[in-house]
């Protein structure tokens, strides 16, 4: 339990300043070239840490499922919903939304796979999710914007995306571990959003700057390749209504670093949303122990 919980607080520290440096990256960049070259980096450096441990072979047949499933919509389609509605949606507020998944997964993880909630973890769910609406407060949106109300309808998508992933990841029993798997689904991945990125952005990734090759270094080794490894990892690890529950403090993470690095300070509604959330999460990391 220990080293889930090291591995889920690097995750949320590097995904919620992911938020804010793929807002800057994206001045420097188009959304599809962003995330080929976040994919080809961080496929490429799991590449070489798997191939250092001897560990580096072909997937099985009986994994390809899961090799479609991640790499082409927990990667390639989340990640290319959550780049186009940056473009018009704030960074902490995309980061709320796209983490709306515990709407889909809790329930679904009920239904479809059977797994029993606990009544603490469902007060615990109620919780977070009371949190995120305090934080989405749609009452804020414009919705005489068109493409402001079409962003956030995106992230939503994403997220359902993202639930279906996570209940196909606990479901399947395959072969290969989740490290030896994940250079592959990011090489499906990457594929074919470079080929997108060439037809439709043309043939010149990026502008070239030092703050470009910054934001490209993160997205990829760290952002990318090792926390895409840590979530699938802890999905299979964790029961899914604990893993929805705990990936709360990403949102939460991104707006204290959109704060810090974009001025984005937040209001008076927003800490109260991160305090039931923080609330919540708590009720169910006690309902797990017990």
């Amino acid at each position: 339990m220990r080293a889930s919980l090291l591995l889920l607080a690097a995750v949320v520290t590097l995904w919620g300043a992911h938020w804010p440096i793929m807002k800057v990256g994206l001045a420097h960049v188009g959304p599809l070239w962003f995330n080929a070259l976040r994919f080809l980096t961080g496929g490429l450096s799991l590449f070489l840490v798997v191939a250092l441990l001897g560990r580096l072979r072909v997937p099985p047949r009986r994994d390809w499922p899961l090799l479609l499933s991640v790499g082409l919509g927990q990667m390639m389609l989340f990640g290319v919903l959550v780049m186009y509605a940056l473009r018009h949606v704030p960074a902490g507020r995309s980061a709320v939304l796209a983490y709306t998944t515990t709407l889909w997964v809790t329930p679904l993880s009920v239904l479809i796979l059977g797994e029993t909630v606990s009544r603490r973890k469902v007060v615990g769910t109620v919780l977070g999710l009371a949190g995120i609406a305090v934080l989405f407060n749609p009452l804020t949106l414009d919705w005489s914007d068109r493409a402001v109300v079409v962003g956030n309808l995106i992230l939503l998508v994403a997220a359902l995306v993202w639930a279906l992933c996570i209940l196909h990841i606990r479901a399947y029993r395959g072969l290969s571990s989740t490290l030896e798997l994940a250079p592959w689904q990011m090489l499906l991945a990457a594929v074919p959003v470079t080929g997108a990125a060439l037809w439709i952005e043309g043939p010149h990734p990026g502008d070239g700057t030092l703050t470009f090759f910054l934001v490209a270094a993160y997205a990829g080794p760290l952002a990318t390749g090792f926390c895409f490894w840590a979530v699938n990892q802890l999905t299979a690890r964790l029961p899914a209504a604990t893993f929805s529950n705990a990936m709360l403090a990403v949102p939460m993470s991104g707006i204290l670093f959109s704060a810090a690095a974009l001025g984005d300070l937040p209001s008076g509604p927003v800490l109260l949303g991160m305090a039931i959330i923080l609330a919540g999460m708590a009720t169910v990391v006690a309902a797990e122990r017990r």
